[in-house]
């Protein structure tokens, strides 16, 4: 009997095919829309590191920096100063931490292959950012479960993907060429993230997404001091 196939992000099983290329299938969840690949498709470690390896996010690169830009701006305009945060998924390069704490904010790393200290990962944070993570995530539910819980109420998590649109689209998309991206949200997927985390969404342009973690101070009405 072969085994039913759950979506990595809802734990759905209304799963239908959505494309198919040279390389690999690609499958979408009826119910929070997310795109993935089958894990007979994903590449091991060794392969999937060397591919990271060939990356070249130099922290000094003017162009990197305009790139990250997009997510740090918006970012930096809803920080209270001297916030803490996390560069998660940050490789071998992490600018987007340097650019963040030249604007006066502590920023610890994480990156499985790169900077792998658990200890980052067991710490509360006014923010965290992910850019350029989740489509690489093959159990992308516990990683947000994970930063969900690293955040303190009224915390942010930035992210930086690509969102997937109509089929189509998607066919043509050169984002599902790269062998290590696994995973694809969309506009509805996100909602549905906002919705199961409890927190404030935002998308900005077609690639930034801001979710807030909601504040229990204003929930309950409470003062809660951190």
């Amino acid at each position: 009997m072969s085994s039913v196939l759950i979506c990595p992000l809802c734990h759905g099983k209304q799963i239908e095919p959505w494309h198919r290329d040279r390389c690999r299938d690609y499958l979408r969840c009826l119910v929070c829309e997310l795109v993935f690949v089958p894990a007979s498709f994903h590449l091991d470690t060794v392969a999937e590191k060397a591919i990271y390896d060939q990356h070249e996010n130099d922290p000094a690169d003017v162009g990197y920096r305009r790139f990250l830009m997009r997510l740090t701006l918006p970012l930096l305009q809803r920080l209270p100063p001297q916030s803490t945060g996390l560069d998660f998924g940050c490789g071998p390069g992490p600018a987007l931490a340097a650019m963040l704490r030249e604007a006066g904010h502590s920023v610890a790393l994480y990156d499985k292959f790169y900077f792998p200290d658990v200890a980052a990962l067991q710490q509360q944070y006014d923010f965290i950012c992910a850019t350029e993570v989740l489509e690489h995530l093959p159990d992308p539910r516990a990683v947000l479960d994970q930063l969900f819980a690293c955040l303190r109420p009224g915390g942010w998590l930035g992210v930086m993907t690509k969102r997937a649109r109509d089929q189509e689209a998607f066919a043509r998309w050169h984002y599902i060429l790269d062998p290590t991206h696994i995973c694809f949200f969309s506009d509805h997927t996100f909602g549905w993230i906002a919705t199961h985390w409890e927190a404030r969404l935002e998308m900005l342009g077609n690639d930034v997404v801001l979710l807030q973690k909601n504040d229990v101070t204003e929930q309950y009405g409470t003062d809660i001091h951190r």
